[in-house]
């Protein structure tokens, strides 16, 4: 009896750079989303105590990773020169 060759399985076909992006991106927001969701148990007042100020330092960090985060996006589109 003759052995056959392992089967090979097909190869994937390469992502491309958006399908990646899309991939992450959407991986990436969904759990940015759960941990604010998580934070947000935090404002319960019979569980926890904070001042106001406590949260406004909260929602001040956050508010700035998010502006930095998106001035990233804007600038990598300005900044892009093809001469084609």
């Amino acid at each position: 009896m003759a052995m056959q060759a392992p089967v090979q399985p097909a190869p994937k076909p390469k992502e491309t750079k958006e399908d990646a992006f899309l991939r992450l991106a959407e991986r990436r927001t969904n759990v940015i989303l759960e941990k604010i969701r998580i934070l947000s148990n935090c404002a319960n007042p019979y569980a926890y105590e904070y001042t106001d100020d406590d949260v406004k330092k909260i929602f001040g960090a956050i508010e700035h990773e998010l502006r930095l985060a998106r001035t990233k996006f804007q600038q990598s589109r300005k900044n892009d020169f093809r001469l084609s």
